[in-house]
């Protein structure tokens, strides 16, 4: 927990920036393909980092990913790729480059398939929200049987840096799982 300059207990955030994350979306529901993907593309950049460092640059991977359009993002050249990793506005880790557009690939086939990336997602936790309780951020799980079952078909659809530590920091991010716990301002209960 941690108390931010304008006096209000967070779950993490004392920086404004993620101060403004842990406000604004960590654990409110996205149902935008869009921004799922967005999201997706950012956990998987954030593997082995730290978090504030990827939404740092989070303007980049817009500029640099089409504003993560993924149709335009599946067909991006090689060379395309290639600019991407001198710049200095993204992680320009190779692999997780490479991942962004093989991502994008399955990402469509999977929209095909469901009809949206959202309808596939959110099926893992029964179309709603899982809400918990957690009594602090040391009782939080890294994973969770639905992120182990997610972040498996994820990768038997061809993805990559999507293992099941991301993915549950994924489902965090985009409200699958609300985390935020017991004495933060956003904790579900004390939002009444």
């Amino acid at each position: 927990m941690e108390t931010g300059e304008d006096g209000k207990i967070r779950c993490f955030g004392a920086s404004p920036v993620y101060a403004a994350y842990h406000d604004e979306e960590w654990g409110v529901p996205v149902h935008d393909d869009r921004h799922l993907f967005e999201m997706l593309i950012l956990e998987g950049a954030q593997a082995g980092l730290n978090w504030e460092t990827v939404l740092m640059k989070r303007d980049g991977y817009r500029r640099v990913f089409h504003d993560f359009d993924v149709a335009a993002v599946a067909a991006m050249s090689d060379d395309d790729l290639e600019e991407a990793r001198h710049d200095a506005g993204i992680v320009r880790n190779k692999l997780k480059i490479a991942a962004t557009r093989r991502n994008a690939a399955a990402f469509l086939e999977i929209q095909q398939e469901f009809g949206s990336f959202n309808a596939y997602l959110w099926r893992f936790v029964d179309g709603a929200p899982v809400i918990n309780h957690w009594p602090s951020m040391k009782a939080v799980p890294t994973t969770t049987k639905e992120s182990d079952a997610l972040s498996s078909d994820l990768k038997a659809r061809g993805m990559s840096f999507v293992g099941s530590t991301i993915i549950y920091a994924y489902m965090q991010a985009v409200g699958m799982v609300n985390d935020h716990v017991k004495g933060c301002w956003k904790y579900p209960e004390a939002r009444n």
